[in-house]
């Protein structure tokens, strides 16, 4: 360390800047050398250069002075042709001299000295080695025309009067006039439209063309007609204009050459800027111009960023966005990289959206891009992913890089992003609200399989809707539905509210009864003031307080609602009901008008404060069944509640203790100790004690811990849930969480099978071994083999998933091609099997068990067609596939990312509802199913009560399955005739013998729905049959049999048969039983619909199913008894065992 210390030299005893200017004999001796860098800049004309040229500040100010200068030299001139007074001489002496005053002189000359030093001067310092390039440029010879004769005039006074053509001044002026744009361009560092500078530049060259041409037409008539500066340009005009109109005319040779010149030099120059403007204006059209920051600063807009715009996509989000009154006068910058496309453009040039709608070419990792969009003065930026890329992970990358170059520009924007991968979720925690494409989809195809059309019921929250698809439809149930699809998610302040403020130091649950009873409203969650999470059905311990926020499902928002009660109502005359039938309760009536919606009240002065009494059940029910629904309490009482059976698993305390403890060893509740990817919410899940092996995972192959090949052989007690996707991707963990998630019973889980294309890798397995009765194949649904070995002939449910590779094509509809038709073939295969689709355009659920003669399909095209061209957002929703839950798009959901902007909770909402996060003291979503011993509650009403006041359920909607009716006068003939052909069969039947007649009868009835199917052989039959109405006494008995033997035969050829034959072969081939194919189990003769929050007087139907928010069962554990049985282990069950109507 002294070493180095001594290497360093000390420094001088005198330091100073004196010693650096003057020198010091004492560093002589010294080695070190002053070095000054970039010496070259500061040489005299370096200075120069970078005060005339180089600095965009002084050079700006330079050029103004110099146009300046160019503009008042023209003004002389015209001050000096009105105060001329011509003399009378020759012709060329009036041409060649002119009377200029000596003052006038004077200041030309001064003008003309300056112009002709700046000329010089620049010219010297952009000199660059070529003499003769600087001195034949356009500007300089023309400084040296108007410039040098004033300055000889200085030294030769007889010249003053001389003739110089200082008009032409105006052509230098107009290139100083460009060369001030660009300098202003790069002193402010922005970048304006170069449509505006070359407009401009259009507008200057005509000006001078026009100005040339008037001052040398009254200069050289000076000989002739003597015309003044007026009549000059009256001349000017008219002759551009190509009018000519003959009153002025030129008579010297010498002015009809000049305007020759003119007339030619307007031909070659005027079609060049205009040329040039047009293509400007052409890629301005593409890229779209700017935002302006005066309508920035005074109008509200948001932004939306995509990588490629759609038509479907643009209009989903209009629709959308514009469908909420305060959203009116915002403004939507959309700003994408590619082209507009043609549908796209005709669609903005809409008056309704050409005036709300502007269309920017840019990237959103511009700054520049972001500037003309006006990004950090945006109410909001939408950024959303292109779900039709091959490659989803890059198609991540993009928006996650879009949303850092927002967020980078426009810290204080808020920021609503659409991510396909969850694995990529954590990238963009920042953004203010983030819908996960593959986490929705896979939570709620999952859900699918346990509350039916869970799809379609998120699907309809989550659009915005009146409530008025349907309405002019002559079926009952589409006006039921659609009026039900009406129904939304709102919030509003408990103290501030008229539905729910007299409900304040109350339970939750007696909030919600009453005010649906009294105002048709369903309250389904509530948060605290100090509390950002959001809680549904809370339960009956929860008390409402006066800062709550409360969440309900209702028609319209409260804001938006008048009231009336039941007096007001009689004597306005107000219809009591929308629904057909006799009821006992009184009628909520909904009337929705142009964004406002009266409700009428109930007088409930004679109601006692416990509730209502109800009825009791008769016809010797009130031996079986409770005699009466207990009321909703006020207050929960802790005692009732710990004695329901929120908590109890019937399925457990029936076994036996062997089995509990065989039961309890082989699954645990816990929360998954891996996850596959960063940000999924811990869900608290039914999982083994120890991982499964990878080996014993696969389905289709033995390993040394088990023998099975197929999953008939694994003899599992419930039905299969199979799942068809390309990989095992991060997504599908959201399809097996829900489905174990610890409130479901452990005798009601049911296998999970993922047929996959692709093997999966060791992350994914990784996670999913953990959980009970899952196991993954590889197959396709292409090979029918794959089908029957992962067990389909004995599975509750099929999920198709769409394929990445599929999702784009050359055509953009028939991306769901393959998808499609692959789901016909098993529609046709496996008619008994519930198959849930997921499509990637939601116009191709037309094609989802297509029959083309179905005569009830076309109706319902029909009706879809009406409804779109009323502008309906949901004109999809009577398709019966969608109405049912069988099929399902992702698309749909992007409306949740655009309704967060004006309800910042609905994607909480969504996310709670459909189990990907699950928050202490949250219920979740739940069904139950109407039996026959039920049907004593009879209305809606009646059940929300009975659930209430017993396991604190709250019901928000019934799934409703009723028989299909045929409207058409076609479908009438064929029922009529339909009868015909059974009462003749009938008739055949009872020549026979017993045996005989009860072998063809359950021939029949298997194939009665292969007729309904086939419109050629429903045809021929029903031919049969007339003929044989009409003859049937009078054939003998060869000729009946003749025609039994050829009905038979046709039966034996029916395609129906034929199929199930190929399906029993390939089974037999594969060693597979065929005990449990039911080829003849059709379902096709139904229809399924959701209403959602139905009016109280709602008739309840055997089968309907009951959407269920249940509280959370965890939440009623009691902290003084930790050892209590199940205490962790149970849950609430959603069948109908569990909820003891």
């Amino acid at each position: 360390m002294v070493d180095l210390e001594s290497e360093v030299p000390p420094l001088p005893p005198r330091y100073r800047f004196r010693d650096l200017l003057l020198g010091d004999q004492g560093w002589q001796n010294d080695d070190r050398v002053q070095v000054e860098f970039y010496m070259n800049e500061n040489t005299f004309k370096e200075r120069l250069k970078l005060f005339f040229i180089k600095n965009q500040r002084s050079s700006l100010r330079i050029r103004l002075f110099n146009f300046s200068l160019k503009l008042l030299s023209c003004l002389l001139y015209i001050i000096r042709v009105l105060l001329e007074n011509p003399s009378q001489g020759d012709e060329w002496s009036h041409i060649i001299w002119v009377n200029r005053s000596v003052p006038l002189w004077g200041l030309q000359v001064l003008v003309a000295l300056i112009s002709l030093f700046e000329t010089i001067l620049l010219g010297y310092l952009s000199y660059k080695g070529n003499i003769w390039e600087q001195i034949l440029r356009i500007p300089f010879i023309l400084e040296i025309i108007n410039a040098v004769p004033f300055i000889i005039s200085i030294f030769w006074p007889s010249l003053r009067n001389l003739f110089v053509p200082v008009f032409l001044n105006c052509w230098l002026a107009k290139h100083a006039l460009e060369n001030m744009i660009n300098d202003l361009h790069r002193a402010i560092q922005r970048t304006q439209s170069a449509m505006f500078n070359q407009v401009l530049i259009l507008i200057s060259t005509l000006l001078c063309l026009i100005f040339t041409c008037i001052c040398g037409i009254q200069h050289l008539e000076r000989i002739g007609k003597k015309l003044n500066l007026f009549d000059s340009l009256y001349f000017c005009i008219v002759t551009f204009s190509t009018v000519g109109f003959g009153d002025v005319t030129p008579e010297t040779w010498s002015s009809k050459l000049f305007v020759v010149i003119m007339i030619c030099v307007a031909l070659v120059v005027l079609p060049i800027q205009f040329e040039q403007m047009a293509y400007l204006w052409m890629e301005r059209q593409k890229s779209g111009g700017n935002y302006s920051r005066h309508r920035a600063q005074t109008e509200k807009h948001v932004v939306l960023c995509v990588s490629s715009l759609k038509i479907d996509l643009l209009m989903d989000f209009l629709n959308e966005f514009y469908a909420h009154p305060r959203l009116q006068d915002y403004y939507v910058v959309i700003l994408c990289p590619t082209e507009m496309d043609v549908q796209v453009r005709r669609v903005l040039q809409i008056p309704m959206w050409s005036q709300r709608v502007i269309y920017l070419q840019g990237s959103a990792l511009k700054d520049q891009d972001l500037l003309r969009a006006k990004m950090d003065d945006a109410e909001a930026c939408f950024i959303l992913s292109s779900r039709c890329e091959v490659d989803r992970t890059s198609s991540d990358h993009q928006t996650i890089l879009r949303a850092w170059a927002v967020k980078d520009f426009a810290p204080k924007c808020p920021l609503y992003v659409q991510i396909l991968k969850p694995e990529n979720k954590f990238h963009i925690k920042f953004a203010d609200h983030v819908v996960c494409e593959e986490e929705f989809k896979y939570a709620m195809l999952a859900l699918n399989c346990i509350c039916p059309a869970t799809s379609t019921l998120i699907t309809l929250l989550v659009h915005t809707s009146r409530g008025q698809e349907g309405q002019q439809s002559p079926e009952q149930w589409q006006k039921t539905y659609g009026r039900c699809s009406g129904n939304e998610v709102y919030h509003i302040t408990l103290e501030e509210s008229t539905f729910f403020a007299e409900y304040e130091g109350k339970s939750f649950t007696y909030a919600s009864f009453h005010a649906h009873k009294k105002y048709g409203v369903c309250l389904i969650g509530v948060r605290r003031e100090d509390n950002k999470n959001i809680l549904l059905n809370p339960g009956p311990r929860y008390i409402m307080n006066a800062t709550d926020i409360c969440f309900y499902i209702n028609i319209t928002k409260e804001e938006n609602s008048a009231f009336k009660n039941e007096d007001q109502q009689k004597k306005n005359n107000v219809p009591r009901s929308f629904y057909h039938g006799p009821s006992r309760l009184p009628v909520h009536s909904i009337i929705a008008s142009m964004g406002t919606v009266a409700i009428d009240l109930q007088d409930t002065s004679c109601r006692s404060a416990s509730g209502p009494t109800l009825s009791l059940p008769t016809e010797g029910i009130k031996e079986i069944r409770r005699p009466s629904i207990a009321p909703v309490l006020e207050v929960a009482d802790t005692s009732s509640i710990q004695t329901c059976e929120l908590l109890s698993d019937q399925s457990e305390d029936e076994t036996t203790p062997d089995e509990k403890m065989s039961s309890n060893l082989e699954y645990a509740k816990g929360y998954p100790p891996y996850s596959p990817y960063i940000g999924s919410s811990p869900t608290f899940c039914h999982l083994l004690h120890e991982k499964v092996p990878f080996c014993c995972l696969r389905l289709d192959k033995s390993c040394q811990h088990n023998y099975y090949e197929d999953a008939k052989a694994y003899g599992f007690k419930n039905k299969l849930i199979i799942v068809a996707a390309e990989t095992a991707g991060n997504g599908l963990y959201n399809f097996i969480v829900p489905l174990r998630a610890y409130y479901r019973p452990k005798k009601e889980l049911n296998p999970i099978v993922l047929l996959l294309d692709n093997p999966p890798d060791m992350h994914f397995l990784d996670a999913i071994c953990w959980f009970p009765m899952v196991y993954y194949m590889v197959g396709s649904i292409d090979n029918l083999d794959d089908l029957l070995r992962c067990g389909v002939t004995f599975a509750a449910n099929m999920v198709v998933v769409d394929k990445e590779s599929t999702m784009s094509a050359e055509e953009d509809y028939m991306a769901d091609a393959k998808t499609i038709v692959n789901v016909q073939t098993l529609f046709r295969l496996f008619s008994s099997l519930s198959i849930i689709t997921e499509l990637t355009h939601p116009a191709n659920m037309r094609f989802m068990q297509f029959r083309a003669k179905d005569c009830y399909s076309l109706a319902l095209s029909k009706l879809e067609k009406k409804e779109r061209e009323r502008g309906s957002n949901l004109a999809f929703m009577f398709r019966l596939p969608f109405a049912a839950g069988r099929v399902f798009s992702i698309s749909m959901l992007d409306t949740l990312l655009y309704q967060s902007f004006v309800k910042d909770y609905m994607i909480s909402i969504t996310r709670l509802l459909l189990g990907l996060d699950t928050t202490p003291g949250s219920g979740f979503l739940c069904s139950m199913k109407i039996t026959e011993d039920d049907l004593w509650i009879r209305t809606y009403a009646r059940l929300y009560q009975k659930l209430c006041s017993t396991t604190g359920d709250v019901p928000i909607g019934i799934y409703r399955t009723e028989s299909q009716k045929l409207t058409t006068s076609e479908s009438r003939e064929i029922t009529s005739q339909s009868q015909i052909s059974i009462s003749v069969e009938e008739w055949e039947d009872t020549k026979d013998c017993k045996e005989h007649g009860h072998h063809r009868g359950n021939h029949r009835n298997s194939t009665s729905s292969d007729q309904s199917d086939h419109p050629l052989l429903r045809r021929k039959s029903l031919q049969w049959a007339r003929r044989l109405s009409r003859k049937g006494p009078k054939h003998s008995g060869k000729t009946a049999e003749k025609i039994t033997q050829q009905r038979l035969n046709l039966y034996r050829r029916s395609e129906r048969q034929e199929l199930a034959e190929l399906v029993k072969n390939r089974m037999k081939h594969l060693g597979l039983s065929t005990v449990g194919y039911d080829e003849m189990n059709d379902h096709q003769s139904t229809l399924s619909y959701i209403l959602i929050n139905p009016s109280p007087d709602t008739r309840l139907e055997l089968n309907d199913v009951v959407y269920l928010i249940r509280p959370d069962p965890l939440a009623y554990l009691p902290n003084s008894e930790p050892s209590r049985k199940n205490s962790i282990t149970t849950a609430a069950q959603d069948s109908r065992e569990e909820t003891q109507l």
